[in-house]
């Protein structure tokens, strides 16, 4: 796969700006096929594709690459479908996993009862797709984000929006008193556990996004001592049936990827100086 790509800026974390800069391993990419492989049986030269790499390996910032792909409807613009892959399928598998949300039109969405569910960083990369989400799985979703954002995760469906620098913001608290079957946490800040514990149902959960060596920590003695709720630690696995649900939903006009700015290859550090400022809107997306 190769050409003009599009390429999602992914990022480690909040703050610091340009100065605490790492090499760039961009993941996300979505553009045409130019050449197969031998073995190569689902696609040809000239077919639309979304792809996902390794966040070990890199290579979405490439002229050329190669990688395991998925295809792209023409509905779906590359600059949509490039902000699609780590993001959207770490919201999707947040939800439909641990947080046991059923999409839309699934088995059981119609029978299963309604889950509350709170998604912090809501207004961003992945926050935005698991609003949206959320809500094909008939979820009442409350969310935080920014005063300036407000309006926005309104816009993506969220019953109940909070302003995280307020007093309810701060503490979590539903608005209509609703405890949390499921926090889908994509925040990087570093919330306490007893912050969110007194806000979920009994057999909640906290799906972790960012998990790092407390959070780990604190599920496992969680387990060991049977607690009935839970933070959850979420290490996303890419799976090309997920990525395919996204990419139909975007097609079907049912999900939507907020582009907050285009940046131009030759000038890809400020895309990624501003996602590590923690004030993006949704995806930031690099253009050839």
């Amino acid at each position: 796969m190769g050409g003009k790509l599009m390429r999602a800026v992914q990022y480690e974390s909040y703050g610091g700006g340009a100065t605490v800069l790492k090499p760039i391993t961009a993941t996300d990419v979505a553009e045409e096929v130019l050449e197969i492989g031998a073995e190569a049986k689902k696609f040809r030269p000239g077919d639309k594709v979304v792809a996902v790499f390794s966040h070990f390996v890199g290579g979405g910032l490439a002229e050329f690459t190669v990688a395991k792909e998925s295809a792209r409807p023409p509905e779906v613009s590359p600059e949509e479908a490039a902000g699609l892959p780590i993001a959207g399928l770490t919201a999707l598998q947040a939800l439909t996993g641990p947080a046991g949300v059923f999409l839309h039109g699934g088995p059981t969405a119609d029978a299963a009862r309604p889950k509350n569910i709170l998604v912090t960083a809501a207004s961003g990369g992945v926050g935005h797709y698991a609003v949206q989400l959320a809500k094909l799985g008939n979820a009442h979703v409350t969310a935080t984000c920014g005063a300036r954002n407000l309006d926005f995760v309104k816009s993506l469906g969220a019953d109940e929006v909070l302003d995280y620098r307020t007093p309810e913001g701060t503490a979590l608290r539903s608005p209509s008193g609703k405890k949390y079957d499921a926090v889908i946490h994509c925040s990087m800040s570093a919330i306490p556990w007893s912050t969110f514990k007194p806000c979920l149902s009994e057999g909640g959960k906290v799906i972790d996004l960012t998990p790092g060596p407390r959070s780990m920590c604190t599920f496992v003695f969680q387990k060991l001592t049977f607690s009935r709720k839970l933070l959850v630690p979420l290490l996303m696995t890419p799976r090309a049936d997920n990525l395919e649900v996204l990419v139909r939903l975007v097609k079907e006009g049912r999900l939507r990827t907020k582009i907050d700015s285009l940046h131009p290859l030759t000038r890809v550090e400020d895309g990624w100086a501003k996602s590590l400022g923690g004030h993006a809107t949704g995806k930031l997306i690099i253009q050839p």
